[in-house]
């Protein structure tokens, strides 16, 4: 596929989630409250584990990796380039709801989150909801951890979770 061709379809897809996402929050049609004979539904038992956000199945073959850097490696810049992809699995922007697709989030120096909630933006979790599969990272001098955990549409985890292995770094400061 051409990037002419990549960036078209992209900008597609993107177009799609902003209307249906634009849609959704303009819709005023439904009343505030439903009519008194609409059967309630029933609350889930005490015991029962809730979770209000449902997770997106994942093919069991779904592969996630970390292309580079390397396991071990020593970075001799604080700023560098990480990349990362996919097998049997696709990149689709945050938003889009496609089977088989989501986008990466790149964990530094970090546990992985609570696989049932939405993964969390900040320093530590890093969002590409735009479907990006490289970055250029700044980190200080010493030891790291990076590792690849996929989200949904919602950056909730997928069921199971698609996840690269952890590796671990070393940035030097540059010669």
């Amino acid at each position: 596929m051409t990037p002419s061709r990549l960036a078209a379809l992209l900008a597609t897809l993107m177009a799609a989630a902003v209307f249906a996402t634009s849609s959704l929050a303009d819709d005023t049609s439904a009343p505030a409250n439903p009519p008194a004979a609409t059967p309630a539904t029933p609350a889930a038992p005490p015991d029962a584990e809730a979770t209000p956000f449902k997770r997106t199945p994942s093919p069991p073959d779904a592969y996630v990796y970390i292309g580079w850097p390397n396991d071990g490696e020593v970075i001799h810049s604080t700023r560098f380039k990480v990349w990362f992809g996919t097998r049997n699995f696709g990149v689709a922007p945050a938003g889009v709801r496609y089977p088989n697709t989501g986008h990466h989030h790149l964990l530094i120096d970090t546990s992985l989150p609570d696989l049932n909630e939405p993964i969390p933006n900040d320093k530590n979790h890093l969002h590409f909801g735009l479907g990006q599969t490289e970055t250029v990272l700044e980190l200080p001098p010493g030891k790291h951890t990076l590792q690849l955990l996929m989200g949904d549409a919602d950056h909730v985890p997928h069921d199971p979770p698609l996840m690269s292995r952890q590796i671990t770094i070393y940035v030097r400061p540059g010669g």
